[in-house]
């Protein structure tokens, strides 16, 4: 503990301690109240300057120390000052006593409160950035929360100081004058309690649930402010209309028909979005050959003299389409047609909060009016206005499927999952790849061993990892495709044959109608939203990736479920988006899979862990696969077996993460893991092994040598 705060510590505990040595808690006391209550009003007559001083500055040492008798103090204020006088003066110091006891608590505790228990505490934090004042208010004006307890729990939040001054000054008076009212008939007061009747303790909760009734009509002004200029159909013809046909989209229609509602999806390309056609679904199977393939390569680690395998890669992408239609029955029009969802395919313009046009193939319009919209209208790659990048030919995640020739020399354009993926794929297949990222390491997001993992295995499957190289221009010289690329200050040229762009998605936000409707995107370009996935529009929602924060397909469908249900029942009830467990896996190999905290992110939000890791090379399955490698790292509590996060590394990482997943999800510990029972051998006891790494780490050790004598005695002859 620093200096500063060791002094902090020792001046409030000898002023405590001084106030209880003195008989501070007797003097204030209602029977000693009452007794010296006329010497005290003599004092004031005399001397009426020094007392309101004196009384002023007691008040603040009291409540600023949290000590018992600040209500007894409000009723001399009353019995002394008058209801006016006693209530100006106990309104200014229970502020400044209060503020300062907020000063101290935020001074002494919050650093170490945030440090540890920072993740359980995201959600308050968040809450109280957004609208501390309006939790403030509310707290104070119900006496029957203790207000030192508000004092020292606002201290450890957010909240700023001066806010907390005049909320509390301005939430304190109604109570102020009550008490200050009954001290001015503090003689014909029996005791304490008599002061609030169970009327009077109604009438505050009362007003206590003033600011919640008063914030939902205030929301209603807003609203109506904002519908101000549109006009309001009479009737509605649907219930819900979803905007995009990917993840997101499918999910909010589905939710919407599936409680009977009446929904109309519109999509102007693909049912399905990107994820089926040209993201998750034939990235996988494209995936999935190259691995076979390496395997075959690898055909000595299996006991086998050799493995060959002819392929055509035209054969390989007509798989990739094969397995894209194979799946294409899940999410088509027939499939939600028959669950009574409309699905209309053309361009979705949203023409007013209630009413989108959709203008047909064939160039017919119909205008549709709605209760609620919803957005799902997800991204697009993004290509950055590299001089020359046009020139050379780019493919993207979207357009790299249509190729049917492999490419002999690629460049491919970005570290992060995408581009790690399409690069390994493409140079299992036996193209020259040459992966170029700006950063200092492939896959920023993870731990920097994990990025090493991967890089190492690029290295030696012959991949030309480029770190640290930003690209500046593209050129075509004598008839060959080269980027120049700047590295530690010089420029470097590499040659290629195809160029492959994979540094990121950009929310698709223009086009229907979000600039006429005034509807603001944040400065990562997607659409702002509210923690119930609201837009500016109450009745406009939006999903997926063009909200974010996160660019996944089980993301996506996660926030649909908060988004339809918030469109068809806000009324009613409604539902904070929750990101509190977001899984994620980058499908190369090895797999890399994550759920919650790493330990870079761990150390960024100075967030206290331990770390355990257990490596997948001693594990009997994994090593009977010629796969003994990668790790299980999970971050937990220190001394606590709660998990923070969990990062695999290894064959199948990616459905190992699911019951790291579940047991953050319902707050299961490592024990819990450990005491269950896993199948031998499976890639999945990697998970308990990894419980075990932890309890051993964490076994009692006095106990241990108590049993350790127990047991020599017990071999002694008796």
């Amino acid at each position: 503990m620093k200096k500063s705060k060791i002094v902090v510590v020792v001046v409030v505990a000898v002023l405590i301690g001084v106030f209880f040595a003195l008989g501070g808690h007797r003097y204030l006391s209602f029977e000693n109240i009452k007794a010296q209550q006329a010497s005290i009003q003599a004092l004031f007559g005399t001397h009426p300057w020094t007392t309101a001083l004196v009384f002023f500055l007691g008040y603040v040492a009291v409540t600023g120390l949290s000590l018992p008798g600040a209500a007894l103090m409000t009723l001399i204020a009353g019995a002394i000052f008058g209801l006016l006088w006693g209530t100006v003066i106990v309104s200014f110091a229970s502020s400044v006593g209060a503020t300062l006891a907020f000063v101290v608590s935020r001074f002494l505790l919050r650093d170490w409160v945030q440090a540890r228990f920072g993740r359980q505490l995201r959600a308050i934090n968040e809450g109280v950035a957004r609208e501390g004042g309006f939790y403030l208010f509310t707290l104070r004006l119900i006496p029957a929360v203790p207000f030192f307890v508000i004092n020292l729990a606002m201290g450890l939040t957010p909240l700023r100081t001066w806010t907390f001054y005049w909320v509390s000054q301005l939430g304190m008076l109604a109570g102020t004058v009550v008490y200050v009212n009954a001290g001015t008939q503090l003689a014909a007061i029996e005791t304490p309690a008599g002061i609030l009747s169970p009327g009077l303790i109604g009438a505050f909760v009362l007003l206590g649930l003033f600011p919640l009734i008063a914030k939902r009509v205030l929301d209603w002004v807003k609203a109506r402010r904002v519908y101000a200029r549109w006009t309001r159909p009479a009737r509605f013809d649907r219930n819900l209309v979803v905007i995009g046909a990917g993840s997101a989209g499918l999910v909010s229609a589905l939710i919407g028909a599936t409680v009977r509602a009446k929904v109309t999806l519109v999509e102007k390309h693909q049912m399905g979005g990107d994820c089926l056609n040209t993201g998750c679904v034939p990235s996988k199977a494209l995936i999935k050959s190259a691995r076979v393939l390496d395997q075959m390569r690898r055909a000595r680690d299996f006991g086998l003299n050799s493995a060959h395998a002819e392929f055509d890669f035209g054969e390989v992408m007509a798989r990739v389409q094969q397995v894209v239609k194979t799946i294409e029955p899940h999410d088509s029009v027939e499939r939600y047609t028959q669950m009574g969802v409309e699905c209309l395919a053309g361009d979705a313009k949203i023409v007013s909060p209630w009413e989108v046009e959709v203008t047909l193939g064939n160039g017919e319009r119909h205008r549709i009016s709605t209760r609620a919209i919803v957005i799902a209208a997800g991204a697009a790659p993004f290509v950055p206005p590299i001089p020359g990048i046009e020139a050379v030919g780019v493919l993207t995640s979207d357009t790299v499927w249509g190729l049917r020739t492999l490419p002999r020399r690629m460049v491919v354009l970005g570290g992060g999952p995408i581009g790690c993926e399409l690069t390994q794929a493409f140079a299992r297949f036996g193209a020259k790849v040459t992966q170029v990222e700006m950063l200092p390491r492939l896959l920023v997001r993870e731990d920097p061993e994990v990025s090493e993992t991967i890089l190492r295995r690029f290295t030696a499957e012959g991949i030309d990892v480029r770190v640290n190289h930003k690209a500046k221009r593209f050129l075509v010289e004598n008839g060959e495709k080269l980027m120049i690329a700047e590295h530690e200050g010089r420029e470097v040229r590499i040659a290629f044959d195809a160029l492959l762009c994979a540094v990121g998605r950009q929310p698709r936000t223009k086009g229907y109608g979000l600039e006429e409707l005034g509807i603001p995107t944040t400065p990562a370009r997607t659409v702002e939203t509210n923690e119930y996935l609201q837009t500016l529009y109450p009745n406009i929602y939006a999903c997926g990736d063009v909200a974010g924060p996160y660019q996944f397909t089980h993301v996506a469908s996660h926030q649909a479920w908060y988004a339809s249900v918030n469109a068809l029942f806000g009324t009613l009830k409604r539902f904070r988006a929750d990101y509190s467990v977001i899984p994620w896996a980058t499908f190369v190999d090895p797999e890399v899979a994550r759920v919650g905290l790493n330990e870079t992110e761990a150390k960024e939000r100075n967030i206290a862990y331990e770390v355990t890791v257990y490596g997948i090379d001693d594990l009997d399955r994994a090593i009977a696969e010629s796969e003994a490698h990668g790790m299980v790292k999970v971050l937990t509590v220190p001394g606590k077996d709660r998990i923070l996060g969990v990062t695999i590394v290894g064959q199948h990482a990616g459905d190992l993460i699911a019951e790291f997943v579940l047991a953050m999800r319902h707050g299961l510990g490592l024990n819990k893991i450990l005491g269950t029972i896993h199948i031998y051998p499976t890639l999945a006891e990697a998970n308990k092994y990894a419980a075990g790494v932890w309890k051993k780490a964490h076994a009692p050790e006095r106990v241990l040598r108590l049993l350790e004598r127990f047991h020599r005695w017990m071999r002694r002859d008796q």
